[in-house]
């Protein structure tokens, strides 16, 4: 398993690709029938940043392990992307989980726009290279996380600013 799905959340989301119409549908498809409608767009909002973000779940107990866990690969990785101009922020929420079947952790990557996440693993499968190791050693820790934590569900979602 590549680092583009272990750290899902982390600027190497290789399910971002497949979301890309996210909150952007009413100008879209008018600007699918007129491209210059664009720019006099009816929608309620202006588009903005837009963020990965990934429901995690840790295991009862295990919540400080799997922070520790994320300071030294999720933090690296982002930090160094932020550098390189390919993210511009991420963000960690935590929460108590409302149901059993409830996350408790967000993990939030912001690129600046969807165009910013073509050809994504080539830009960050070297920093994953350089921080985390080869792919053995990237599987051995998804292996690892496995044990302290579940993925719930991975989206794709826009900022908007309402007018």
């Amino acid at each position: 398993m590549k680092f583009t799905k272990i750290f899902s959340a982390a600027i190497v989301i290789a399910a971002v690709a497949g979301a890309a119409s996210v909150c952007s549908a009413q100008s879209s498809a008018k600007a699918a029938v007129n491209p210059a409608s664009t720019m006099q767009t009816t929608a309620p909002y202006t588009e903005g940043a837009v963020w990965q973000i990934t429901m995690v779940k840790t295991k009862p107990g295990m919540g400080d392990d799997y922070l520790k866990t994320l300071a030294k690969t999720f933090k690296a990785v982002n930090d160094e992307a932020k550098k390189q101009g390919i993210i511009t922020d991420y963000k960690i929420l935590s929460g108590d989980s409302a149901t059993t079947q409830d996350f408790d952790l967000l993990l939030m990557v912001e690129f600046p726009n969807m165009a910013a996440m073509d050809g994504l693993r080539e830009k960050t499968e070297p920093i994953a290279d350089k921080i985390v190791g080869n792919e053995d050693q990237q599987r051995q820790i998804a292996v690892k996380r496995v044990e302290i934590r579940e993925i719930m569900g991975d989206k794709l979602m826009r900022e908007i600013t309402l007018k």
